[in-house]
């Protein structure tokens, strides 16, 4: 079996949500490698140094042109190439318009459905058009929760048998020391933490008022709001709330931080905070919970199904409810910390990468053997 991925978003040097996915399942492939299984990543440009190197039964396709990739360039290379795959799958949204071989798309939320409002209108038009294309015409849909593969038969009007939920894993280690952490970025220990895209959907606005209303009530505290991650889109009204509330020197935003360093900031902080909107997963949480770092998340979309009995859970449009949660976390006892970052160790491992490309391995082949029998 020849298999066709999209290692686009995992060919990027600053990779979060899908990018880390993509990477991962791909890392795991690399491990597959055996006579009967072989693969061709299509990037639009060379493979990153982070990339796995090319060897027998694993080869990149450089296909040009970068624009509208997805829609003119791929599927053209894809119907020219004499050595086809028996199927294709990305970890995107958008499969290959007129994939002349089988394709199995991975869908991470719905989001853009949700709060289309929190979109740029160009992003928003693809995510939706796109998607709904790729979704109808996709042997298999994966996605990443019980939450989304709702979401996804609600709004597309699936079959429910088309849609597979295999959950994504953790792999994180500890590479960078504390100390080195603290003066780089100019943060001290018991912070609290987010990680993720800045953007509206993650509603960190309301997270920063929930911070705003603890000092507030606790003029001794000192554990500063970390903010981890690179800017998304319409993120202005974000850092105009700090300086509105003249929380300058007690928010931290880091800008991007590499792997090796995150790693760091997760077993550091005194809990992690998930107050998103919707996730279609949720990942930050689940990788400080393998620290025994406390989370704080949403009681809606699928964090409630991720952090399960191990996190503690808000209501994200209520700044005061956001604040309560933290404060809990703040204020227990030694022994309760303990006790609940040991229930968060344990939740966080039921989740791993291994398990995840295996399973999609099996539906890949799955689909495979369903069109040679059709034929």
């Amino acid at each position: 079996m020849l298999i066709g991925i999209d290692g686009n978003e995992a060919n990027q040097e600053s990779r979060v949500g899908i990018g880390r996915y993509g990477l991962e399942l791909i890392s795991q492939f690399y491990k597959y490698l055996i006579p009967n299984i072989k693969f061709q990543i299509y990037l639009k440009n060379k493979p990153e140094d982070h990339m796995p190197k090319e060897k027998d039964g694993w080869e990149y396709r450089i296909v040009g042109p970068n624009p509208f990739w997805t829609q003119i360039g791929l599927p053209l290379n894809l119907f020219l190439d004499k050595n086809r795959p028996d199927i294709f799958w990305t970890p995107t949204h958008y499969a290959p318009r007129f994939c002349p071989c089988p394709s199995v798309v991975s869908i991470m939320d719905t989001s853009y459905l949700h709060y289309p409002e929190m979109f740029r209108k160009r992003d928003l038009y693809q995510l939706r058009n796109w998607t709904s294309y790729s979704v109808n015409n996709a042997a298999k849909i994966l996605t990443i929760s019980k939450a989304s593969r709702t979401d996804i038969i609600r709004f597309y009007k699936v079959d429910p048998e088309k849609i597979e939920v295999t959950y994504p894993g953790i792999v994180m280690s500890k590479n960078v020391l504390a100390d080195q952490i603290f003066s780089k970025y100019g943060i001290k220990p018991n912070f609290i933490l987010y990680v993720g895209t800045i953007q509206p959907r993650k509603n960190l606005v309301r997270l920063i008022e929930a911070y705003q209303i603890l000092l507030s009530k606790q003029s001794k505290m000192d554990n500063q709001l970390v903010i981890v991650g690179k800017k998304g889109w319409l993120y202005e009204e974000i850092f105009k709330r700090v300086k509105e509330l003249g929380l300058e020197g007690r928010v931290v935003f880091t800008g991007f931080v590499p792997d090796e360093e995150l790693s760091t900031f997760y077993s550091e902080a005194k809990l992690i905070t998930l107050v998103s909107l919707y996730e279609g997963f949720g990942l930050p949480p689940l990788e400080a919970m393998s620290y025994k770092t406390p989370a704080v998340v949403s009681d809606v979309s699928s964090l409630p199904e991720i952090v399960g009995d191990a996190g503690i859970l808000v209501n994200p449009e209520d700044s005061a409810s956001i604040a309560l949660g933290i404060d809990k976390v703040l204020s227990m006892s030694e022994s309760d910390y303990n006790k609940k970052g040991e229930l968060a160790k344990a939740q966080a491992a039921k989740f791993n990468w291994e398990k995840t490309a295996r399973e999609t391995l099996e539906i890949l082949n799955k689909v495979v053997g369903n069109k040679k029998n059709e034929r």
